[in-house]
């Protein structure tokens, strides 16, 4: 399981708070394609985020695990989740068939 937390890191304070988390989780495929099922947690500390309860979710297929680097199965798993708007699912340049179509 990849686990990314989002945490805020103070200027005056230096205190380091977690404001978010997200897991990933492998679902299967091959050595070099995977499939995983993606989960944000509801809440904006580490203690409401240590509860593991789900605020949105969804599945990335296909994925290149070798190709390309962890943060594109970040980002794919943010639009699987539909944290990323319209504009944003319109602009797949990392996906090879969409740029094949756009030609």
């Amino acid at each position: 399981m990849i686990v990314v937390r989002v945490e805020l890191h103070s200027a005056i304070t230096h205190k380091v708070t977690e404001i978010a988390r997200m897991r990933i989780r492998n679902a299967g495929g091959t050595k070099d394609i995977g499939d995983y099922s993606v989960e944000t947690l509801r809440g904006r500390s580490r203690e409401q985020l240590d509860r593991g309860e789900c605020q949105r979710g969804g599945e990335v297929k296909d994925y290149p695990r070798l190709r390309i680097h962890v943060w594109h199965l970040v980002a794919r798993a943010l639009i699987a989740m539909r944290y990323a708007g319209a504009r944003e699912l319109e602009q797949a340049g990392d996906l090879f068939a969409a740029d094949e179509a756009a030609k």
